[in-house]
């Protein structure tokens, strides 16, 4: 499995095709990102990605729409692989971070 950054942060291309992009708006539950009890999270910047079993994780700069809150949230889920095979998670699901596991980066 290959997992990249691409373009300045705004891909996260896995096995050299672009698959997820900035601009989205993702549900985040990140209690420690603002006061917000449910974060809606503009993505601006992808820093790194990695992969924790299945899951492909990163982590991402973005901006809370509705307090206005920027920074950093660290290794949210994007989607999964299944047998070499890449599917991104539905852009409405609560994303959470796995603060206990940290994802394997992908340097290649």
């Amino acid at each position: 499995m290959r997992l990249r950054v691409l373009d300045d942060g705004a891909w996260i291309s896995v096995n050299d095709q672009r698959e997820v992009s900035v601009s989205e708006l993702w549900r985040v539950a990140a209690t420690d990102f603002c006061s917000c009890d449910l974060v809606d999270f503009v993505v601006e910047n992808f820093q790194t990605v990695g992969v924790n079993g299945q899951t492909v994780e990163v982590v991402v700069y973005g901006q809370c729409i509705a307090c206005g809150a920027t920074g950093e949230i660290e290794w949210l889920p994007v989607g999964r692989v299944i047998e070499d095979e890449f599917t991104v998670f539905d852009q409405s699901a609560v994303r959470r971070t796995w603060e206990s596991r940290k994802p394997e980066i992908n340097s290649g």
